[in-house]
């Protein structure tokens, strides 16, 4: 079997089967789809059992622990492809995603990361943010920048990827359950120094609706995104030979503090806030931001709170991201 396509679903019976149909129809043809039920309640498993029958590349298994990564791992378990791929069970593959994706990867060979275009739809009208984080990150694919925006946001198209199996096995697959999908995973695709491959066409559209699962899982709560990106941080791109700034003392300019404390990393805290300027929190002064341009060699951790259509819910939310300078 040449590709594995691994799918996690929970009471998606709405969609499943327009997945599923847009699978079986890709002009790509050696594949396996995996599908793990995670423990639904409406009529999932009945669809599940007609698409078995329907085609034998469609095999589906019971979760055995609960939730999309522990579901993903017993997916990758008992896949058999040379390369690996995932899907959720609300989206649309374009007939020739698979192919795509399977002709770029074989072309370029190991530690290179296949990618498309994506392109979001609703039955309802679509916020502003989710335009602008599909202009964003396919502009980031057509340039195969992605890792470059990886402390704004996931900068990996979920579920919108393709590795060798061994290269997904190097960096640990589904081993880690820091976090539901696929953003630790694409920082430790970062971590090992794999190439994207840019992307030209669209290849994977996205359904929003109020009950997909990043809306409602509380395991995509904003402090352990935000824990997931200082962390990898620290890890991957921070420099103690440099000044580390952190711009901003709101919540989350206060919530970054407080960890940087914890670990011992120290840094410089800086607003334009001037109800903030000159108190110490933390054993830190916060100084004006107008320091910065005097500190041409520094990495600055960005937490400037900015009103914005949030990427994952029509809810009014602040970002945080991380800059480089």
């Amino acid at each position: 079997m040449t590709i594995s396509v691994l799918i996690p679903v929970k009471n998606g019976a709405k969609y499943l089967g327009e997945c599923l149909d847009s699978i079986l129809v890709q002009t790509f043809k050696d594949f396996e789809v995996i599908i793990v039920n995670d423990f639904s309640t409406d009529n999932t498993v009945e669809i599940l059992n007609s698409y078995k029958q329907r085609d034998l590349r469609i095999k589906w298994f019971q979760n055995h622990e609960s939730g999309i990564i522990g579901a993903l791992r017993l997916a990758l378990s008992k896949s058999s492809g040379n390369f690996i791929t995932r899907m959720d069970a609300d989206d649309i593959m374009s007939k020739d995603k698979l192919a795509t994706m399977y002709h770029q990867l074989n072309e370029k060979g190991r530690r290179h990361v296949a990618v498309g275009l994506v392109k979001y739809f609703s039955d309802k009208e679509l916020g502003e943010g989710y335009k602008n984080y599909e202009s964003w990150l396919n502009r980031l694919s057509q340039t195969a920048s992605n890792f470059d925006g990886m402390y704004k946001e996931c900068a990996i198209p979920s579920p919108c990827w393709m590795l060798h199996r061994e290269d997904l096995l190097e960096i640990g697959a589904f081993n880690s359950d820091r976090y539901p999908e696929d953003y630790d995973l694409a920082f430790r695709m970062k971590k090992a120094n794999f190439q994207v491959i840019p992307a030209h066409k669209i290849v994977h559209y996205w359904r929003d609706y109020s009950q997909r699962t990043s809306r409602t899982d509380p395991r995509y709560e904003d402090n352990r995104f935000l824990d997931l990106k200082l962390d990898y941080f620290l890890d991957i791109d921070y420099n103690p030979n440099q000044i580390l700034i952190i711009w901003g003392a709101g919540k989350k300019g206060k919530y970054i503090a407080k960890c940087l404390t914890e670990k011992q990393v120290p840094f410089q805290w800086v607003t334009n806030n001037p109800k903030k300027i000159g108190k110490s929190i933390y054993g830190v002064e916060i100084e004006e931001d107008i320091i910065i341009s005097k500190l041409p060699n520094a990495q600055i951790i960005k937490a400037i709170a900015v009103k914005t259509k949030s990427f994952s819910s029509t809810r009014v939310e602040i970002h945080t991201f991380f800059h480089f300078s």
